[in-house]
């Protein structure tokens, strides 16, 4: 028997375990390993971070596969600035170079594609490439892939808090009218439901800055495989595992199971 026919028997196994009405709709990913994964092959951290990026496509294509219909990844934080300028460089080339590539793609398969962070500090060159992308899919409804750049947690939470107060201070809003629903309408994801599973790789256990208002209630599955190694065989384990969880929300028993719209998740 082939390794390609076993690989696909492990899949379809994994599928028939599936709950399609208990499925995550939004799935936020920490990609962590790729220079761990280049270096223990002797290659240069570069080459894991290309590897990275074919596996992205590939889980892309399951999740859409699956019914899934969000998927934000944590690609640059702003915390990465601190690497070698060399690494930093070859990241920010690296993105231009897989948009220019695959947005085509991307835009035929009704995805749309949005960049949340601060791209201030990126080359203009690369931020009309992105401004470009989401331009050319943002119509599009079938599937939404967020793509966190020059991203951090706590800056956001830092931005929307200086936001509302300047509101307040213009007499727009009252100190009261600041809830929750409030705070989110001024997030960099407003309009998008929070992450029901946050998936990280590489064993580490943290979350790094990344979406700390929207994972507030999301379950967590850490996956001791490197990013370049992960597959659809680990995706479908973290969705299996996430299914088995009982969602309390601060309650005694688990919520009953909603249906959502895509439209409450695609916006």
């Amino acid at each position: 028997m082939s390794l390609e026919k076993v690989i696909d028997d492990k899949i379809t196994d994994l599928l028939m375990k599936i709950d399609k009405q208990k499925l995550p709709k939004h799935v936020a990913i920490i990609m962590d390993g790729n220079g761990r994964w280049a270096t223990r092959k002797g290659l240069p951290r570069s080459f894991g971070h290309k590897q990275g990026v074919s596996v992205l496509k590939k889980i892309l294509k399951a999740a859409k596969k699956l019914g899934c219909k969000v998927i934000t990844v944590y690609a640059f934080s702003t915390e990465n600035w601190t690497r070698p300028s060399k690494e930093v460089d070859f990241l920010i080339n690296l993105f231009s170079e897989v948009l220019k590539n695959e947005i085509d793609e991307i835009h035929e398969e009704s995805t749309k594609i949005k960049f949340i962070g601060d791209l201030t500090p990126f080359p203009k060159n690369l931020k009309e490439i992105i401004s470009s992308s989401e331009s050319l899919t943002k119509n599009n409804n079938k599937f939404l892939f967020n793509v966190c750049v020059n991203y951090g947690g706590r800056q956001e939470i830092v931005k929307v808090a200086k936001e509302l107060a300047l509101k307040s201070s213009s007499g727009k809003i009252k100190p009261s009218e600041i809830n929750e629903e409030l705070f989110n309408s001024e997030l960099l994801t407003r309009g998008i439901k929070d992450p029901e599973l946050l998936i990280r790789t590489s064993g580490e256990k943290r979350i790094s800055n990344f979406l700390l208002w929207q994972l507030a209630y999301s379950e967590i599955y850490i996956s001791e495989v490197l990013w370049p190694d992960f597959n659809e065989h680990e995706f479908l384990k973290a969705i299996i595992d996430y299914q088995s969880r009982n969602r309390r929300f601060g309650g005694i028993e688990s919520l009953p199971n909603e249906s959502f719209a895509d439209s409450q998740y695609i916006s």
